[in-house]
């Protein structure tokens, strides 16, 4: 395929000629399973052997990762194999658990999560209002979409509907994002009164929210959306999408 002169190339096009990067993958200290290190928290250990969470994954040393959620770190905390993990993966057993670690492991990814929003508050990355939202998803310029716990049916339904008109998906019961999450929680995070609804229009910026969002929801026990393909990378969808445009031509 070619590309008519002085015409950019579209990111789809452009992406194609840059060769992606494996994700590392780590190991589960309790389950022995690899995974991206997307998928999986790390867990440090300070000078006097104190395990803690490391969920932004900046503390010096040694690392254990846990892909286990947090019923099942629970039972293994209880029966003695998260010591036996941890002891392995830090080549010592002079270590102190807190009986509290899984409560610390989550309140670490929450706190992860909701720094992120504010991250993307401050550059302007979110759409809030119901009815700003609606306008703009019914326009296709929507990348995702996300409700608190405590969002009403009636409310979320009628974002969803919004979304799937402008995403051309009416009929695949494509939804927002229900977060684990209350407005009030939501609302101290963004530092607005009543978040209840909010979206994304960058797909970066989108990218950037469901990493630790995933992460979150993983160690709750929380079903995961399946991918609605608008709030993904694009990078790998571009990549299929341009490589079918390319079979076809």
């Amino acid at each position: 395929m070619r590309t008519p002169p002085n015409e950019r190339l579209s990111p789809d096009i452009a992406e194609v000629s840059r060769p992606r990067k494996p994700e590392p993958e780590r190991r589960c200290v309790l389950t022995g399973e690899t995974g991206s290190r997307d998928a999986l928290v790390r867990l440090a250990v300070s000078p006097s052997g104190l395990v803690l969470p490391d969920a932004q994954e900046k503390a010096p040393g040694r690392g254990a990762w846990v892909c286990s959620d947090r019923a099942a770190i629970e039972e293994a905390f209880a029966n003695g194999k998260l010591k036996s993990g941890l002891s392995r993966a830090f080549k010592t057993g002079d270590l102190e658990i807190p009986e509290n670690l899984p409560a610390k492991i989550e309140d670490a990814l929450t706190r992860v999560f909701l720094d992120r929003l504010g991250l993307e508050m401050r550059v302007g990355a979110l759409i809030l209002g119901t009815q700003r939202i609606a306008e703009t998803a019914r326009n296709g310029g929507v990348a995702l979409l996300l409700h608190a716990s405590d969002a009403s049916e009636d409310g979320r339904k009628k974002l969803d509907q919004a979304w799937r008109v402008g995403s051309d998906a009416e009929g695949s019961g494509m939804r927002g994002w229900t977060l684990p999450l209350d407005r009030d929680a939501l609302s101290v995070a963004l530092g607005r009164d009543n978040v209840v609804h909010f979206a994304l229009a960058d797909d970066a910026s989108a990218a950037r929210i469901r990493k630790p969002l995933m992460r979150l929801m993983h160690y709750q026990g929380l079903t995961i959306p399946a991918d609605d393909g608008r709030a993904s990378t694009r990078a790998e969808d571009d990549t299929n999408d341009t490589q079918k445009r390319n079979e076809q031509e």
